[in-house]
């Protein structure tokens, strides 16, 4: 069996996606030692989470430094203390800078509750009901100096119900990015996903389009 595939996992909120990752690794579907969980919000329901679960974690308040650039260079440190092979933004609100981008190229993974490349940055439920849209869904995204604009992995779609709002559509969303996050992060498991020159490889070969999360939970073009 290969080795774990060491991860650290960045939020800011309540850690659900974080959840997933736990469960799947407890359950034996993920192959992953989760070493770090990093948290700019010093009372994030998630560092709860990690703390039940047995995991290192670290507050990082991005108020206590006096710009961007500081915090991001701290922020680079503290995730190379651990020395990951994957970083998994989960809910982390913030935009991640060079300090952070060169060290950790191709490693740096991020969850976004749209379909790339519609609506990327905040409110995403509220600008998808308000245009009319049909359907909306969730990306994971290699991160990029462009916000949200980094090659996208795999994305997850549900419908947009005549009656939803932002709080409803978010709601049932919320499952299906748990789904997401948890087969995104088994490719890199498996070795099956790199990022080389802004493309997305998996197995090897160009991914033309983002692969698409399936009912049983798994990931296919």
């Amino acid at each position: 069996m290969t080795e774990p595939l060491k991860t650290t996992v960045l939020i800011s909120g309540g850690g659900s996606n974080l959840q997933a990752l736990i469960d799947a690794r407890d359950s034996g579907r993920l192959n992953v030692d989760i070493t770090h969980v990093i948290s700019n919000v010093a009372d994030a329901g998630g560092l709860d989470r990690a703390e039940r679960a047995g995991i290192s974690s670290s507050v990082l308040p991005h108020g206590d430094f006096d710009s961007r650039d500081a915090f991001d260079r701290a922020l680079a440190l503290l995730i190379a203390a651990s020395a990951p092979d994957l970083v998994v933004l989960a809910g982390f609100m913030r935009i991640i800078g060079a300090p952070v981008l060169e060290p950790f190229q191709g490693r740096l993974i991020n969850l976004h509750p749209s379909l790339l490349p519609l609506y990327r940055g905040t409110e995403t439920y509220r600008r998808a009901i308000e245009s009319g849209d049909r359907q909306h869904g969730a990306s994971i995204h290699f991160v990029t100096a462009q916000l949200d604009g980094g090659p996208v992995i795999s994305q997850v779609t549900i419908p947009i119900e005549t009656q939803d709002s932002p709080d409803t559509l978010a709601a049932r969303l919320s499952p299906e990015e748990h789904a997401l996050i948890v087969a995104t992060v088994e490719l890199f498991t498996r070795h099956r996903v790199e990022c080389a020159d802004d493309v997305v490889l998996v197995d090897g070969l160009t991914l033309v389009q983002p692969l698409q999360l399936q009912a049983d939970g798994r990931l296919d073009p």
